[in-house]
Formats: structure tokens, C-alpha cells, sequence
């Protein structure tokens, strides 16, 4: 075997050792899907991190910079300002509200919080999770599939099967404590790759002076600020209001939730900013490297900018370790997609609508069966893409963003927003996305 595939080999083995070590086939719903709020400050931080930061960090954010410059880093600088603004402002309010409330799933919270008697707030939540994290899962699988195609030669369908199978099990098997362990763990993995290759690039490109001779020779715009003044300004804000997305994406709320305490999540606050800050920078620094270092990439294809990087510059057993870092950005992401659309078939629609005294455990192996239903559902949307990875990735966060943000703000800082205006919200936001 390859050294390549040594360690990717490597790599599943970890992720499914993890699965299985937290395998509970007995285990409630509330452990299954919230780990029984006991997670420390580290885990809280580094999963809610690497949840957020899927294959678009390593493949699609490099890919625009390379394609377009500097002035599309602020579409970084936009989402690190989010993740502050987003940690501050949302995190310790809905781990006190949802402990209050008993709440282990966002569409149940809106329920409580909005006391809505009708449910209709917490079934058009989960209908809406289903939708745009089928989305959004697909993106993860379209980014496997391109590593894969171009990491080992085998067809593009191909990857993207196998990166789902590999993500469904441990998923399946171990529930929420699998997929925040594994992200921790593909979570640090990342981080080193954005810090180790794109300073290995620098040197072999002579250096920062030599990244700024080799854009200014292709005549790539080095300057934040984009051409045109209105231009310049509608690009800036467009770029920068990734950033407002953050406070309705489910996946990353509900680490909010399952930490062990509101002290905690101040501490973990620190630790995700620093992660978030060298991550995003390490992603911008392999773009604007590559524009100097590649004329032309495999199949013209701009996101894959990071993976061929990996391949020139570094040694085949380090290239390995390196290339496994963009599926533990790629994987970190759709666990945590699946198992929250898991918890909106099992808890939201079918325990509310369905069967209100159903047991716990039964609930639990619903929401086990519908991992492998959604992801399905990813999996066809993959095998036939019809945008870019990051362009999958715009559609299902502006999607989350503009059906969940407000009202998860309202939820948590206004007293007056009744059931009615927040279902009247969340389906404009909806609506104006989809339309």
C-alpha cells in the first residue's frame, strides 16, 4: 500500500474505534443525541469548531482566494467575527434556557420558549432541518468524492460513496459522544494542516516576497479592498454576511446546549476563537501561495488548490497525514448534519405527531435509522452536483441563517415575540431563500 493510503486507512480505523467505544445500544435519546450535557470546555469547543469549518475551509475558501485574490478574505474575516458574535452573545443564554426548558433539539426549544400550542413551530423547524442539512451534507460528499478522485485515481462516484459509508457508520453507531470525540480528534488535525503546509509552501516559494511577486505577475488583485466603489462595497458585505449566519445553524447550537455548564462555555469561547483565527488564515495563506505555485489545476478545478499543494511540497507519508486532515474537515461537518436531522425525524416529527408515549430507547433507534435515510438523501444529491462546494454551502447556511437566526435571537433576548410571529418569520426566511 501507498503511504497515502496507509494513512487514510489509519484514519477510518481511529473514527470507527471511536464509534464503537461510545456505542450504547441501550442508550436514551437524550444521550444519544445531547451526550447528557456533559461536555467539558475543550471538546465543547474544538467539535463546535470543526462542525462549522466543513470541506468548504479546505477546499472551498482556498479555492475562491486563488481564483479571485485577497479581496474575497472577507468572507473569512466576515466569519470570524460571527463565531465571536455568536459564542458571546447565543451560547450561555441557550444552555440556561434549554436546561430550563428541557429542551434537547432547537425545534423543541422554539416550542417552549415561543409556548406555541399548536406545534406548528417545532414541526416546520424539523422540516426545515431536513432540508437544508440534506443540502449541506451533500456539499461534505461532494468534497470526498473530489479528494478522493484526486488522491487515488478512482471515479468520483466512487469517493463520494465511501466517505458516506464511513461517516454513517460511526455516526450510527455511537451517536452524539462518537461525533464530538471525533471531531476533537479530526478537529486538531485540521488546525495542523492549515498551520504546517502553508508555511512549508511559503518556503519553497521564496518566501512572503515571492507569494507577492508571483500574484502581482498574474496580475491578481492583492489589496482586501475589490475594485469599484460600489462594487467594492456590496462584495464586502456580501462576503461578510456568512457572518450573520451563525445563529441559525442547528448543528453548532446544539454544542451550545450540551455543554456541561455555562461557566464552562466561557472558557471554550477562547479555545474556538484562537482555532477559528489560525484556521481561517491558514486557508486564505493556501490560496494566495497557490496562485503563484500552480498555473493550471487538475480538471480546472479551483477547489482542489489544498490537495495539490499537499502533494508538491510535502513528503508522501506527511502528505497522507495532511490529505486526511481535509475528509476530518469534510467528516466533522456531516456527522454532525446527520445526527441533528436524525434528532428532528425522531424527536421532532415522529415522537410529537406520531407517537407522543413512545419509549425513549425506540426513539433512539429511530433516530439511529434515520441517519442512514438522510444521508441517503445526501448521498443522490452528491452523485450529481450542481454548484461548487462552496456554492452547495452559501445555499444551506443563508438557508439556516435566515429561517433560525432571528428567532433564536428573539428567543433568547426578547420577551414580547409570540408563537405566531416567530412561525410568521421562519417561514418569510424561507421562503426568501428558496425564492
Amino acid at each position: 500500500m501507498t503511504p497515502t493510503l496507509v494513512t487514510f486507512v489509519t484514519y477510518f480505523v481511529v473514527l470507527l474505534a471511536i464509534g464503537l467505544y461510545f456505542w450504547r445500544p441501550g442508550d436514551s435519546i437524550d444521550g444519544y443525541l445531547l451526550g447528557k450535557r456533559g461536555l467539558g470546555a475543550w471538546v465543547t469547543a474544538i467539535s463546535t469548531q470543526a462542525s462549522d469549518m466543513s470541506g468548504w475551509l479546505l477546499m472551498g475558501l482556498p479555492g475562491v482566494i486563488y481564483a479571485g485574490g485577497l479581496a474575497h478574505a472577507w468572507i473569512a474575516i466576515g466569519l470570524f467575527l460571527g463565531t465571536v458574535l455568536n459564542w458571546r452573545l447565543v451560547s450561555g443564554r441557550l444552555r440556561a434556557y434549554t436546561q430550563k426548558t428541557d429542551t434537547i433539539t432547537l425545534p423543541s426549544f422554539f416550542e417552549q420558549r415561543f409556548a406555541d400550542p399548536t406545534g406548528s413551530l417545532r414541526v416546520l423547524s424539523a422540516l426545515v432541518i431536513l432540508m437544508f442539512f440534506t443540502v449541506y451534507a451533500s456539499s461534505g460528499l461532494v468534497a470526498c468524492g473530489k479528494l478522493f478522485e484526486s488522491t487515488f485515481g478512482i471515479s468520483y462516484g466512487a469517493g463520494v460513496c465511501i466517505g458516506w459509508a464511513i461517516t454513517v457508520v460511526y455516526t450510527f453507531l455511537g451517536g452524539y459522544l462518537a461525533v464530538c470525540w471525533t471531531d476533537v480528534f479530526q478537529g486538531m488535525l485540521m488546525v495542523l494542516a492549515l498551520v504546517i503546509v502553508p508555511a512549508v509552501a511559503i518556503a519553497k516559494s521564496g518566501g512572503i516576497s515571492g507569494v507577492h511577486q508571483a500574484m502581482t505577475a498574474k496580475g491578481v488583485p492583492i489589496s482586501l479592498i475589490p475594485p469599484g466603489h460600489t462594487a467594492a462595497l456590496l462584495g464586502i458585505g456580501s462576503a461578510m454576511a456568512w457572518g450573520l449566519g451563525y445563529f441559525g445553524q442547528p448543528h453548532l447550537l446544539v454544542r451550545f446546549m450540551s455543554a456541561k455548564s455555562v461557566a464552562k462555555l466561557s472558557e471554550s469561547m477562547k479555545i474556538a476563537v484562537t482555532w477559528v483565527f489560525i484556521s481561517l488564515t491558514g486557508a486564505v495563506v493556501i490560496g494566495l501561495v497557490g496562485i503563484g505555485m500552480f498555473d493550471t489545476l487538475p480538471g480546472n478545478d479551483r477547489e482542489k488548490v489544498f490537495i495539490a499543494m499537499i502533494t508538491k511540497v510535502m513528503h508522501p507519508w506527511a502528505a497522507g497525514i495532511m490529505l486526511s486532515a481535509i475528509l476530518s474537515a469534510i467528516m466533522s461537518t456531516i456527522d454532525s448534519q446527520l445526527l441533528v436531522s436524525s434528532s428532528a425525524l425522531s424527536e421532532d416529527l415522529y415522537r410529537r405527531t406520531i407517537r407522543q408515549d413512545a419509549d425513549p430507547r425506540r426513539i433512539a433507534l429511530a433516530g439511529r435509522a434515520c441517519v442512514v435515510v438522510i444521508s441517503a438523501a445526501a448521498l443522490l444529491l452528491a452523485l450529481n452536483p450542481r454548484d461548487t462546494i462552496l456554492g452547495i454551502v452559501a445555499y444551506a447556511w443563508g438557508g439556516f441563517g435566515a429561517a433560525f437566526g432571528p428567532l433564536v435571537l428573539f428567543a433568547l433576548f426578547s420577551r414580547r415575540t409570540t408563537w405566531m410571529s416567530a412561525l410568521a418569520g421562519m417561514i418569510t426566511g424561507t421562503a426568501v431563500l428558496i425564492l
